[in-house]
């Protein structure tokens, strides 16, 4: 594959395919579940996440394959592959996938867990008192949620929910010859999967599944039961909105979520006991090819099933040591935000640092009478948010307040319509992004009336405004009430709520409209400097690397010299160490306790280094389709915290995963006599180190500074 896309049968793909990558993230994440070292709860947290990713994996980029199949497309992808070819790679890395995910689940994690109060038994293992209690519960609360249908041969088969658990059940044929009939019983979704069960030697937990089965008899009353299996279809669940008709956003995107349903399978799951004969008359019925078909033990669906065994009380030598969020160092308590901004910038590092000074921001601007307006970006927050609270009580007494909602945030979307419509009801203006593009940018901005007048705060962030991922993803965020990045601020909203043109900003850097380019003219630059003898070096770390002209663009850097450390979480299509092309670039990725979600990127600039945080990854999707943000980081403190996290990553040698010129990846070994370096434990016990030296020498990081000079464009 040349630079310019053209097939070279000949030739190594300069890129590696993105579906095989993304499946390889998910294999990382797939390692510290089998991992004997992660204890044992947190390997079942893993083996949730995996197969949680694995259903949004084939909801999204199956679908899209299968779309481009469907459509004839037979265009090869920057890796030189075809979507059919792309698909059969897929199919067949997929399959493994899903039996290594089972075999570490039954074959490990299940069987240690049984004698910490997460035992499963079927209702015929239980003593007399477990099975009265079980047929009872089914009777009396689930039966009556049940609904048997018969699907005769000449009948269209019954619209199924993606993601729902259902039983084919074949009833013997009432003439006693002839094939069976065919019926679905589908489970009902608010009821709990995992039953606990109190019996005289302890407690056992029955999967709902096993209940239903149990209980098919008493569906079909008169009627012989022969053979069932659970199953579930997963459904293709992108949207595809046409913003140029004539109906409202919010009326569209609510009808299409409501099309889901009626979307077209890309996968079947059956579990393995089912009769061969049943499994092919599913097929037959659902019209899905062998090639999408997965045979797996139950439950279908461990993330549902399973999730409540992570809530037992286990011994602390069976989870990740607690690790509670600190209070930022550079905050002290009672502190008034708005007038220790006015002195200096603060970044927080999360979850190392707690989220609620970004909370408390909020809430202060709200009760402030100072306070004019409030904009925020929102894209993804907590069901419970105390940010949307705020928001709507700032709207309450007058403020005015401007949030863009994007509602087409995946699988967010029916939870941002609830909410985008509660702050509506508050008062507050609600825009739903804009036409054409996602708005991903992190950003908050308060304009509040001072002694010496009107003053902008800004928050920029690379992750999203909820307080609940905050204490599970890394991910930064800073504020400052510097003046550029506060007139860059009003611009941004101004654009996106107005009619106005694209900005130009001093300190921000927007997307669609020049992240691109911006980026393509710093990674020039060092090459640029490569060339003329100088020590030039790019450090990046983000979450996924696929963006082609970006890659070429780091291989034609690596090419004059440039020593080029990439930190990717998830996919990376590009291929690092490859002679006469990336021999200069290494790639690591760190899965750990914690989900890596920061964008972090550094320019050594010939030694007038230049520091960005952004919410955009170097995808194609967040630089052309999406309204991102890149922020720089001057303040000299806040500097040395990001750039200290961004070598951390590039030094772990326990959780540190490194990617091969052949696409593999693994693990990172330690050099003899080389200290253990875990990262994340190391930026947890620098955040609390940090806390320690400000409680001994209070106030020191709170003496008002000069802030830098910007350097010149």
């Amino acid at each position: 594959m040349t630079a310019r896309g053209k097939r070279d049968e000949d030739a190594t793909p300069r890129l590696l395919n993105r579906e095989l990558s993304w499946l390889d993230f998910n294999d990382r994440v797939l390692d510290e579940a089998a991992d004997a070292g992660t204890p044992l709860f947190e390997r079942l947290k893993f083996a949730l996440i995996v197969a949680s990713n694995l259903d949004e994996f084939f909801m999204v980029r199956v679908a899209s394959l299968k779309r481009r199949i469907a459509e004839g497309i037979a265009e090869r992808d920057p890796s030189g592959l075809t979507p059919a070819e792309q698909m059969d790679r897929v199919a067949d890395k997929a399959h493994a996938h899903s039996a290594r995910l089972h075999d570490a689940l039954h074959g490990g994690i299940l069987p240690e867990l049984a004698p910490h109060g997460a035992k499963l038994a079927r209702p015929a293992d239980l003593d007399a008192v477990g099975r009265a209690f079980i047929e009872r519960l089914f009777h009396e609360q689930i039966a009556p949620a049940l609904t048997p249908l018969a699907i005769p041969a000449d009948r269209e088969f019954p619209l199924l929910a993606g993601l729902t658990l259902n039983f084919a059940v074949a009833l013997d044929p009432e003439t006693g010859d002839g094939p069976p009939r065919l019926a679905v019983v589908q489970l009902p979704g608010p009821v709990s999967r995992l039953v606990r069960v109190a019996e005289a030697e302890g407690a056992r937990h029955v999967l709902l599944e096993e209940i239903v089965r149990a209980g098919l008899p008493a569906l079909f009353p008169g009627q012989r039961v022969g053979a069932s299996a659970v199953f579930r279809v997963t459904r293709d669940s992108e949207l595809e909105l046409d913003d140029e008709g004539g109906r409202p956003f919010v009326e569209s995107v609510s009808a299409e979520l409501r099309g889901r349903r009626r979307s077209d399978i890309v996968r079947l799951e059956v579990e393995r006991e089912a009769p061969p004969e049943l499994v092919a008359l599913l097929r037959e019925r659902l019209d899905v090819p062998e090639q999408d078909l997965y045979l797996s033990p139950s439950p279908l669906d461990p993330t549902r099933s399973l999730a409540p065994i992570l809530d037992l009380p286990a011994p602390e030598a069976l989870r990740d040591p607690p690790q509670r969020p600190l209070p930022p160092a550079a905050i002290p308590e009672g502190a008034d935000l708005f007038a220790l901004l006015e002195d200096q910038d603060v970044l927080l590092h999360h979850p190392y640092d707690a989220f609620d000074p970004v909370v408390d921001l909020v809430r202060r601007a709200a009760g402030d009478p100072d306070v004019l307006a409030i904009k925020q970006t929102l894209y993804r927050t907590s069901g419970d948010s105390p940010i949307i609270r705020a928001l709507a009580q700032a709207a309450d007494r007058g403020k005015q307040v401007t949030v863009l909602v994007e509602l087409l945030a995946r699988f967010d979307e029916a939870s941002n319509i609830r909410w985008a419509q509660e702050l509506e009801r508050a008062g507050a203006h609600v825009v739903f992004g804009v036409r054409g593009y996602k708005t991903h940018a992190k950003i908050l901005l308060i304009v509040r009336r001072g002694a010496d007048g009107i003053r902008r705060y800004v928050h920029l962030a690379t992750g999203n405004y909820n307080d609940r991922t905050a204490r599970l993803y890394t991910d930064f965020g800073l504020m400052t009430s510097h003046p550029d990045v506060g007139a860059d601020a009003s611009a941004f909203f101004n654009a996106l709520t107005g009619y106005s043109d694209p900005p130009e900003m001093k300190a921000l850097v927007m997307a669609p409209t020049r992240l691109r380019d911006r980026l393509l003219t710093l990674i020039e630059r060092e090459r640029r400097r490569a060339e003329q003898g100088q020590v030039a070096a790019i450090r990046a770390k983000m979450n996924a690397l696929v963006d082609p002209e970006i890659i070429e663009a780091l291989y034609a850097a690596a090419g004059a010299g440039v020593a080029i450390d990439l930190n990717v979480r998830g996919i990376c299509c590009l291929r690092p160490g490859v002679p006469e092309l990336s021999r200069s670039i290494a790639v690591v990725s760190v899965v750990d306790r914690y989900l890596e979600h920061a964008r972090v990127f550094w320019f050594r600039n010939g030694g007038d280094e230049e520091l960005y945080l952004a919410s955009a990854d170097w995808m194609p999707r967040n630089l052309d389709r999406r309204v991102e943000l890149m922020f720089p980081v001057e303040a000299p403190e806040a500097r040395a915290r990001a750039l200290f996290a961004l070598d951390a990553m590039f030094r772990d040698n326990v959780k540190a995963r490194v990617l091969g010129p052949d696409g593999v990846w693994t693990r990172r070994r330690r050099a003899k006599g080389e200290e253990t370096f875990r990262a994340q434990e190391v930026l947890y016990r620098e955040a609390v180190e940090d806390g320690r030296r400000v409680t001994r020498a209070a106030g020191i990081v709170l003496e008002p500074r000069l802030r830098p000079e910007r350097p010149p464009a």
